[in-house]
């Protein structure tokens, strides 16, 4: 099976029309300039194809939140995705106590997903996913430390599919950046808070 690796250009560039014109919108969507972007390399056995980008929400020399969004095509169609396009995501941030120890943060954590989506106009279907929330004490040699906690968002969906098959990638890349925008507490983005990025392209290793 020949999988299309992310930040691997020569991979991308064999791969049929529809995925290589979805990667090319990912690679030049308008997003913050706190948003820190880049490919990586993609699962190998989730589809036919895929490409992965991980990015972080940074003040300073501080990331506030982080997060992995895929890709995932299969030309013939899945029956579980219902269409031949998926995205995948992981979001995660570190978390004020108050706002941890809110019985309704998982719930409203899961409409900021989809909010995010909504907003943006965005045509969507089989959304899924979970969120988790995790605390941590330290004891011992680690006493001094602060109680932590975090948030974390698994989830995935259907990007609808637009002219020749392919879906509006790049709007979706955006939804997603104001995903994690918002888990990590940053205000909404104003009309000149956008700007477009050409994402560097990462040659990995072409063994499996």
């Amino acid at each position: 099976m020949d999988e299309a690796k992310g930040g691997d250009r020569d991979a991308v560039e064999t791969a049929p029309l529809p995925f290589r014109a979805a990667v090319d919108a990912l690679r030049t969507a308008r997003l913050r300039p706190q948003i820190e972007i880049e490919p990586t390399r993609a699962p190998q056995r989730l589809a036919p194809f895929a490409y992965a980008l991980e990015a972080a929400v940074v003040d300073g020399e501080e990331d506030l939140a982080d997060g992995r969004l895929v890709l995932l095509h299969d030309p013939a169609g899945h029956d579980a995705w219902q269409g031949s396009f998926r995205l995948v995501t992981l979001v995660r941030a570190e978390l004020e106590p108050e706002m941890a120890a809110d019985p309704l943060l998982p719930d409203v954590c899961w409409s900021w997903l989809t909010g995010a989506l909504q907003t943006r106009g965005l045509s969507y279907g089989e959304a899924s996913g979970t969120v988790t929330r995790a605390s941590s004490h330290y004891f011992g040699g680690m006493s001094e430390r602060p109680a932590a906690s975090q948030i974390e968002i698994r989830a995935s969906w259907t990007p609808h599919e637009g002219p020749g098959g392919v879906p509006d990638t790049a709007s979706h890349l955006a939804s997603w950046c104001d995903l994690l925008a918002q888990i990590a507490g940053l205000p909404p983005a104003g009309p000149g808070d956008a700007s477009v990025v050409t994402l560097p392209q990462r040659r990995g290793p072409q063994s499996r």
